[in-house]
């Protein structure tokens, strides 16, 4: 068996005295793993950094195997983006939703959402609302998706300012007033507007709401630790 696909890094582990499994988001067959042949190597170990662009060539003799990864480098961000804590955070927490995806399950829009995410972490004014929609498409992809073009109540789609917690649907101004103190904040970029003062705060307490309810909470996880950085960071920066 051999494929040859585009990939960014996710993580890397140790494996034997010189191997390393490369964890990679592939852009046609998903999440997948394969063990690269001197990947602790002063010549591989730069270009098997998280968020690193590669070119990946896998081998192996059945389908289900481990097998082996060759690595070219494409693109490497390290460079760009050591010297910002966000964009470190970022990278972090972008792998681990990305690792809540099923192994070898094709996601090429979630593949392309990554990477324009990582052309812009280090930019704190665009970074915070590109996570919010990567998690919300992350969400969609684990089968949670927002409704956020109509009103549950009403069916119309002007003055959407809230998200039924329930549903995950999108609820009107009017529609929602006498429960306001029980829905959660729906921001206006999300809804085609410019990004507002409090966008950002609004956005990740929508998408955390349901990464908690739907993902965390269910599988007894603890929010990560970067993603809180990341959201405190981005409060800050804004």
């Amino acid at each position: 068996m051999q494929w040859t696909d585009d990939g960014i890094v996710l993580g890397v582990r140790r494996h034997g005295e010189t191997g390393t499994v490369l964890e990679a988001m592939t852009r046609e067959r998903g999440r997948h793993l394969g063990l690269v042949h001197g990947g602790r190597s002063r010549r591989m170990q730069p270009v098997l950094q998280p968020g690193n662009r590669v070119r990946l060539t896998w081998r192996a003799r059945l389908d289900e195997s481990l097998g082996s990864y060759a690595v070219e480098p494409v693109e490497s961000v390290v460079s760009r983006l050591i010297g910002s804590s966000l964009a470190l955070y970022g990278v972090t927490h972008m792998a681990g939703l990305l690792r809540l995806l099923p192994e070898r399950d094709p996601h090429p829009e979630l593949y392309e959402a990554a990477r324009i995410l990582i052309e812009r972490l280090d930019d704190p004014h665009v970074a915070p609302p590109l996570m919010v929609r990567f998690e919300l498409a992350i969400l969609a992809e684990l089968g949670f998706g927002l409704d956020l073009g109509a009103c549950a109540a009403t069916g119309a789609n002007d003055a959407l300012i809230y998200v039924s917690p329930r549903s995950g649907r999108a609820v009107s101004a009017s529609a929602g007033e006498p429960y306001r103190d029980r829905l959660l904040p729906l921001p206006g970029f999300l809804r085609g507007e410019g990004l507002g003062p409090d966008d950002v705060t609004k956005g990740f307490t929508l998408t955390g709401y349901f990464l908690n309810q739907h993902i965390w909470d269910p599988r007894a996880l603890p929010v990560p630790e970067e993603r809180a950085r990341f959201v405190a960071l981005s409060q800050r920066d804004g």
